[in-house]
């Protein structure tokens, strides 16, 4: 552990350079961010001075505050970068840990900056390079041994914060103290999932990701296929992302998807299927009509106005390179496959499929499963590190090994032969072992096929790793229903697990809740609520709400909110820790339910608000107290604040249903409060909340003590109300989104409290009820839950 790195210098404040300053920034290391000096200044413009000659670093700080989605936590993030510029300060590197190269894909330009970092490198610093794809040796050509031994290659994917993937590429000479150095600082402080690759060109996911969509568009024409139809094929039903192939491609560039597929074409002489990253023409006619997908308006799709003024998405077509209207695409066995949850079998139910749309999908998957076969040893040694690199590089579901898994590798390596395709020896030879996947459950755990040593061996994980998966392999569950699951986590801590669609609350996560508690505080030190899932919870269960309120089971609606705000403040002051676990998408009742723990371990990437009043109500599960607690709590005694500060932000989360963009922003919106933990890396949040647990017990826990709030009662609610109106009269709000503000209102200043008053949170929880249930009564409510069931999407009646 004796390197650490503390400070970073980022070389190149483009694209991919800016966004890894930023997410340095995210992670609390400060960068110095170096460009050159601008070339051409213009007439009359003084090129001394610092804001001419640092202008590209800090044009490109100042675009971070404008990127969407946001590069960063929050802005607050920004003070840790600092600009320059290569010729008056690439001496302050030296003040650096990890100096990492982001200048463009130019061999002599990166030699040549090499050269003039050189003398400036703190002993023991690492020096790498992002480099997408170019020989480690060729950019080291001229360095120094203890250059040498300090580089490697560290190959971040676009939008650095968001995209999970970080290739490390050691060189022949890198230390291992390097690499391993790096590789901790990848995964726990950045957050970043590690994957080993080999100095070859454009190294693993780029390698395979690449041939996997020439290959589609090689044969798509012969398949007599368009551009949407293929992109339904391989979307979602084949376990890729929503942007498949085309819109993939658009979001990327044609000119940087063609510089890749060019590079391999040029330098992968040896490659049998080298022809395969030949650019198709009409690709090379796009690339030279400008036609380079979003960042010029227009790639394989193109937004367009339609009929009446409303947005359209126009499709290309590839005859004629003219864009027209989408056409809808129905295929039988998607349609077959839409339904299946797990996506190994929807990926299996495709590709047994008898239709076009199946046809199609087996010979491109067998054509990447065999070629991905055979890029083992060349570009990584083992097929975990290739699985890791599409899923994570790519936003595969299952990669290409875990593919094959799924629709079976002995039928695969049949059908391949039959195809005239050619599976890697060494899967034939797997198979000829008794093994029949590459991936197994072994005395429970992960294993899968090592190819050098010819047997199975554990999947590599880092220790801090933790899946609910694991827990149950190992019997360990203690109860259960159909939305929930009570586990033992070891160590004396219980985990509250949600499973239902979408872990949306519902009566017996509520009843798992008690459940879990009951027993947790008999016999645990502390419980820990998280789960596995895509998120964390997307709220309530709306339909089952809907349908109570449609058959006026009213006692239902009433006794199931205020169960959830029991469930909820019997967390909040349990005798022992209860540590949630947030993540991802943590909306309305999951909020509540992250909120209602007496402590918070989040991740990073966590998307928490109250957001109710989208479908036309307000917080039920007592959401609205504890972001009152959270924002307002700490100086509810203190007569000096003016309470209405406080209830004033807090109406504006709720009422605007603000949705924090991560676990820093929450914190600053009172979501989380400054006391809670943040999680880089998802993988490590459920080990690091029942971290958590297991402190807090040995330290002495103690239940916090209840909050009274100081109200102002009708005299603040009508402040409010003031504003609410001017919002109507300016066409801001519509009158039943004022109707529900009033209902807010209401709540967050006490009611018919007297000025000054201070009520408890059981007050506020009466108060926020009566105002919950007020609202379930109306239509315009009704509508908007409707609405929201029906098209995702809110309704503005």
């Amino acid at each position: 552990m004796s390197l650490r790195i503390r400070k970073a210098a980022v070389l190149g404040a483009g694209v991919m350079g800016s966004g890894i300053a930023a997410h340095l920034a995210n992670a609390g290391i400060p960068a110095l961010l170096l460009d050159i000096v601008p070339p051409s200044p213009a007439p009359g413009e003084e090129t001394s001075k610092r804001s001419f000659r640092n202008r590209f670093a800090a044009s490109a700080v100042a675009n971070l505050r404008k990127q969407k989605p946001s590069p960063i936590f929050s802005t607050a993030a920004l003070d840790l970068i600092e600009v320059g510029n290569f010729d008056d300060d690439i001496a302050r590197i030296a003040e650096c840990d990890w100096v990492v190269e982001v200048v463009k894909e130019d061999l002599e330009v990166k030699r040549a900056l090499f050269a003039r970092v050189e003398p400036h490198l703190k002993a023991g610093a690492v020096i790498s390079s992002n480099t997408s794809g170019m020989s480690i040796e060729g950019m080291l050509e001229g360095r120094g041994e203890a250059f040498r031994r300090r580089f490697l290659v560290t190959h971040f994917f676009n939008p650095v914060r968001y995209m999970k993937l970080l290739e490390l590429v050691p060189g022949k000479e890198t230390d291992p103290e390097v690499l391993d150095a790096m590789t901790r600082f990848g995964e726990e402080v950045l957050g970043k999932g590690i994957v080993y690759g080999k100095d070859t060109t454009n190294f693993i996911a780029n390698r395979i990701g690449v041939y996997a969509m020439l290959r589609t568009l090689g044969s798509m024409g012969e398949a007599g296929l368009g551009v949407e139809e293929v992109d339904k094929i391989f979307g979602p039903a084949m376990g890729r992302p929503k942007s498949a192939v085309f819109r993939t491609a658009d979001i990327v560039g044609l000119d940087t998807f063609v510089h890749v597929a060019k590079n391999c074409y040029d330098t992968l002489t040896h490659d049998e299927a080298r022809d395969v990253f030949r650019v198709p023409g009409f690709v090379a006619q796009m690339v030279e009509r400008r036609m380079l997908g979003d960042k010029t308006g227009g790639g394989f799709y193109k937004k367009s106005r339609g009929e009446g003024g409303g947005k359209e998405i126009l499709a290309l077509d590839l005859q004629t390179l003219e864009y027209r209207p989408q056409q809808k695409v129905r295929f039988d066995s998607l349609g077959r496959a839409k339904d299946r949850e797990d996506v190994r079998d929807r990926v299996r139910t495709v590709l047994e499929g008898s239709d076009q749309a199946a046809h199609f999908a087996k010979a491109v998957i067998l054509d990447v499963l065999a070629y991905a076969s055979r890029r083992i040893p060349e570009i990584a040694d083992d097929l975990v590190n290739v699985d890791r690199a599409m899923r994570w590089g790519f936003g595969w579901e299952l990669g290409p090994f875990e593919t094959w898994d799924a629709y079976g590798v002995r039928r695969g390596v049949q059908e391949m032969k039959e195809k005239g395709l050619q599976p890697a020896p060494w899967v034939e030879e797997m198979l000829a072992a008794g093994r029949e996947s590459f991936y197994a459950v072994e005395g429970g755990h992960d294993t899968y096929w090592e190819i050098r040593s010819k047997r199975a061996e554990a999947v590599p994980e880092n220790a801090r790793a933790f899946k609910v998966e694991y827990l149950r392999r190992g019997n360990a569950k203690i109860a259960g229903n159909d939305s929930a699951s009570l586990w033992d986590m070891g160590d004396g801590v219980a985990l509250l697990e949600f499973h239902s669609k979408m872990n949306s609350i519902d009566d017996s996560i509520i009843a798992m809740m008690n459940t879990a508690l009951d027993v947790a505080e008999a016999d645990f030190r502390g419980l820990v609520v998280g789960n596995d899932g895509s998120n964390f919870s997307a709220g309530a269960n709306l339909m089952a709400l809907l349908m109570a309120i449609g058959s006026d089971e009213w006692e239902t609606v009433r006794s199931m909110a205020a169960g959830f705000q029991a469930a909820n403040q019997r967390m909040r002051y349990s005798p022992i820790p209860v540590v949630s676990a947030p993540f991802g998408l943590t909306l309305g009742g999951g909020a509540e339910a992250a909120m209602g723990a007496n402590a918070i371990q989040a991740a990073a990437e966590t998307y928490m608000g109250l957001v109710e009043v989208g479908v036309g109500l307000i917080p039920g599960g007592g959401g609205t107290m504890m972001l009152l607690r959270n924002v307002y709590g700490p100086f509810t005694a203190d007569k000096q604040f003016d309470p209405l500060q406080f209830i004033a932000k807090t109406f504006m989360a709720i009422g605007t249903a603000k949705v924090a963009t991560s676990a820093e922003e929450a914190q600053a919106l009172g979501f989380l409060s400054r006391h809670d933990g943040i999680t880089p890396n998802r993988d490590f949040l459920l080990s690091d909340a029942k971290a958590r647990v297991i402190g807090l017990a040995a330290s002495g826990f103690r239940p916090p003590r209840p909050t009274r709030f100081r109200m102002p009662g009708a005299s603040g609610r009508a402040t409010i109300d003031m504003m609410l109106y001017d919002m109507e009269v300016n066409g801001q709000i519509s009158a039943y989104d004022r109707k529900i503000g009033q209902v807010l209102a209401r709540v967050l200043t006490g009611g018919d409290t007297s000025p000054g008053s201070a009520i408890s949170e059981e007050r506020m929880l009466e108060l926020e009820l009566e105002g919950f249930l007020s609202l379930c009564g109306e239509e315009k409510s009704r509508e908007r839950m409707m609405a929201m069931l029906q098209t995702g999407k809110p309704l503005r009646n």
